[in-house]
């Protein structure tokens, strides 16, 4: 499953980005909600090690799940984060996430694309799944790339976060309330590798127009 090394790609981006730092640097405070960058990957190492738990078995997923809902209860779930993660932070986090995300990125790219999972919303397959995890890291990694004042080049790969945009145009819609447009909008991107991405029917009036780093960045 192509999704899954393109999630392994991304996640080795951002651990070569983080390797050469000292354990205090991973105190540092990020542009999102003052998030530091232990907080990051304390977020992105307990959702992964969630997304390979549904994958090996849906029903200790919603046990977990149920019971993480209990625990934050009027709490915070960044606190419930750190509590799982029992404490550790920095260097050890970094290779612990590490560790962690190589081998579930093999358990996904050997799954079958359609298989459906148990999540937090509605069931979802495997190839969303991990697509959702890519998107995770993509989005969050940017954080930790401004924080550390370094350009963040992005891959063909994001794609599939394109994808999930593109896809989930009447869920936004459905998510707030509102009535979902009758007209999609027509969607043409300029992948980093130069070449065109498009979705829908052309139309002059009802479109979205420019780079796909930007369009990512929007809709996740």
């Amino acid at each position: 499953m192509q999704q899954a090394i393109d999630f392994r790609d991304e996640s080795e981006a951002l651990y070569k980005l983080l390797a050469p730092l000292k354990n205090h640097e991973f105190d540092q405070p990020t542009q999102f909600k003052e998030w530091t960058i232990n907080d990051v990957l304390g977020h992105l190492h307990f959702w992964n090690w969630a997304a390979d738990l549904t994958l090996k078995d849906g029903e200790a997923f919603q046990a977990f799940y149920s019971n993480l809902m209990k625990e934050i209860g009027g709490g915070s779930l960044r606190e419930a984060e750190k509590d799982w993660r029992k404490g550790i932070m920095g260097n050890e986090l970094l290779e612990t996430w590490r560790e962690y995300y190589i081998e579930m990125a093999t358990q996904y790219e050997r799954a079958d694309p359609k298989m459906r999972l148990k999540w937090a919303g509605p069931d979802m397959s495997a190839r969303s799944s991990i697509t959702a995890r890519l998107m995770e890291t993509w989005a969050h990694g940017q954080e930790v790339y401004d924080t550390l004042g370094v350009k963040h080049i992005s891959g063909d790969g994001i794609k599939n976060i394109a994808v999930l945009g593109v896809n989930t145009f009447g869920w936004t819609y459905l998510n707030r309330g509102l009535e979902v447009p009758s007209e999609r909008p027509f969607v043409k991107l300029s992948a980093p590798s130069g070449a065109t991405w498009e979705w829908g029917d052309a139309s002059d009036s009802s479109y979205i127009e420019g780079r796909a780093e930007e369009f990512c960045q929007v809709v996740t």
